[in-house]
C-alpha cells in the first residue's frame, strides 16, 4: 500500500501525528505529504514536482540532498554517530566552531552550539543574564525585543518576541520584558523595495525612554533581527542596526541579534551584521548553517562575555547550560560540508546577481487583486494580502492554490512569504511569483 493510499482510504493513518504550527482539522480533512526531495523540487505522495519557493522553513538555503552534504554525513555516521558535548568535544565540531566564527565580525569568535534557532535564542538570553551577574551586575535581568520579533517557541524567545500568537496561550511569560515598536509604517511605507530610508532616530528615542524608565543598570539586553522574516519580512531602515548598537553600548546594554533567518545567504552574505559592519555582543544562527540537513543552531559569542565567563567563576562549570544533542556529529559534518559550499560553489555571489531580478519580480505583483503591501530584503519578500473578515482567510487559499499549481509558498496571517532556495536561477523565481499571480487572481 502506498502512502497515497493511505491517505485517500483513511485519515486515522494521520491522526496520531499532531502537526507543529498547523491548523490541525484543515489538514486531515486536506493532507498535504511530502516523500521526497531533490536539488529544488519537493514530490508529493500523489507524485507531483512541488517548486520548494520557500527553502524548507527558511532553512534548506542550498536545495535538497547535495551530493556534498549526504556524502559527508555517510563518511561520518560510519566512523561515530553520537559523541556526549558534556566533557568531551570531537574534531568537527572543533573545526566547525572555527569556520563559523570566522565568518562573523569584530571578536565574535566563541562559539556555543545547540540544535535550533529556538534554544540559540534561549541560549542567548540566559548568556547576557548570568553575565552580567558574573560581572557583578545582578540587577541587569529586563529584557528587550521588538513587536513582530520572532526568537523561537522557547519561554525566553516567545516572551521577548513580538507574536500576539505566541504569546497570547501561555501565561504572563517571563517577567521584566519590554518591546520596542517596529520601525514600519505601511501607510506610508508600503511597497518600499529594500531597506526604508526613513529616519531611525524616533525609534532610538523610544529605546532611550524605555531605557530611563527602568534605569539602565537593569537591563541585560535587547533582543532584535535584521529583519522580521516570520513576522511577514518586514525590514527596519537603512541606519536602524547601527544606531542600536551605539545606544546599547551607551548603556552596557548588551546587544543579541537573531541571525537565524538571514546568515549564510539570505542577504547574500555570511552574515547580516557583517555586511553593514555592526558587531553585536552575541549573535544566534541555526537553519542555514547546515542546510537544515540536521537540527543544529549557535550563539556566537564576543570575547569579552567569554572571558567574563572564563575567568569570572570558580573552578568547574563555568555555564550551567547544554543540550544532550549539542554539537551532534551528524550535524557538524553536514554544517562543516555546508559551509564549503557556500564558499566553494559561489552561492554567495549568486544570490547577490539575482536578488534585483527577485525584486523586480516580486514587485511586479503590485495592483493584482488584494495586494496592499510589498517588502524585499534579498531572497526574501512579504506580501500583504486584504482578508476577507477573517485573519489569514485570503492567504490560506493563496497558499493552496499555488501548491496545487506546483509552488511552495508559505502564509503567516494576512502576509505571504517568498524566500527562494538561494541557488534557484531567474526562471525558477518568475516560476514561483507567477504561481502568486495566478493564486491572487483565482482566488476571491
Amino acid at each position: 500500500m502506498t502512502v497515497q493510499d493511505k491517505i485517500d482510504g483513511q485519515n486515522d493513518w494521520i491522526d496520531p501525528y499532531w502537526l507543529p504550527f498547523t491548523p490541525n482539522k484543515a489538514f486531515r480533512a486536506d493532507p498535504r505529504v511530502i516523500e521526497s526531495a531533490d536539488g529544488h523540487y519537493y514530490t508529493t505522495s500523489d507524485g507531483r514536482q512541488i517548486l520548494d519557493a520557500f527553502s524548507g522553513l527558511w532553512c534548506s538555503n542550498l536545495g535538497h540532498k547535495h551530493p556534498k552534504i549526504v556524502e559527508a554525513m555517510k563518511q561520518q555516521v560510519d566512523v561515530m554517530d553520537y559523541a556526549p558535548s558534556f566533557n568531551f568535544a570531537h574534531p568537527s565540531i572543533i573545526e566547525l566552531s572555527h569556520v563559523v566564527a570566522d565568518q562573523f565580525p569584530g571578536d565574535l569568535n566563541h562559539v556555543f552550539f545547540v540544535n535550533s534557532g529556538s534554544e540559540a535564542g534561549d541560549t542567548a538570553l540566559k548568556l547576557a543574564i548570568a553575565y552580567h551577574r558574573m560581572r557583578g551586575e545582578g540587577t541587569r535581568t529586563r529584557l528587550i525585543g521588538r513587536v513582530r520579533g520572532y526568537h523561537g517557541v522557547g519561554f525566553g524567545g516567545i516572551s521577548v518576541g513580538g507574536m500576539v500568537n505566541n504569546r497570547k496561550f501561555f501565561g504572563s511569560l517571563l517577567p521584566g520584558t519590554d518591546h520596542l515598536s517596529f520601525p514600519y509604517d505601511p501607510h506610508t511605507q508600503a511597497f518600499t523595495r529594500g531597506m526604508p530610508t526613513i529616519d531611525p532616530e524616533p525609534y532610538m528615542q523610544e529605546l532611550e525612554t524605555m531605557i530611563t524608565l527602568h534605569d539602565p543598570s537593569t537591563i541585560a539586553a535587547v533582543m532584535v533581527e535584521p529583519f522580521a522574516g516570520s513576522g511577514g519580512v518586514y525590514i527596519p531602515p537603512v541606519g536602524y542596526m547601527e544606531r542600536l548598537r551605539e545606544v546599547t553600548q551607551k548603556h552596557g546594554i548588551l546587544l543579541i541579534v537573531d541571525e537565524v533567518i538571514a546568515a549564510f545567504g539570505r542577504v547574500g552574505h555570511p552574515n547580516f551584521c557583517g555586511s553593514i559592519g555592526v558587531v553585536p555582543d552575541i549573535v544566534t544562527v541555526a537553519k542555514g548553517i547546515n542546510n537544515a540537513t540536521v537540527p543544529m543552531g549557535a550563539a556566537i559569542i564576543r570575547d569579552e562575555i567569554f572571558d567574563a565567563f572564563m575567568h569570572g567563576s570558580k573552578a568547574g562549570v563555568e555555564f550551567f547550560h547544554g543540550y544532550t544533542y549539542s554539537g551532534h556529529p551528524l550535524a557538524a559534518a553536514a554544517a562543516l560540508a555546508a559551509q564549503e559550499v557556500y564558499q566553494t560553489e559561489g552561492v554567495y555571489e549568486h544570490v547577490q546577481s539575482t536578488m534585483g531580478h527577485f525584486e523586480e519580480a516580486v514587485h511586479s505583483l503590485k495592483g493584482e487583486p488584494h495586494v496592499k503591501d510589498i517588502r524585499n530584503i534579498g531572497l526574501a519578500a512579504g506580501i500583504t494580502i486584504e482578508n476577507r473578515g477573517m485573519p489569514a482567510d485570503r492567504t490560506t487559499d493563496v497558499f493552496k492554490h499555488a501548491y496545487k499549481n506546483g509552488v511552495y509558498i508559505r502564509n503567516n496571517g494576512d502576509d505571504l512569504a517568498i524566500a527562494p532556495i538561494l541557488t534557484f536561477s531567474k526562471d525558477e523565481i518568475d516560476q514561483a511569483v507567477e504561481a502568486v499571480r495566478a493564486a491572487l487572481k483565482a482566488v476571491a
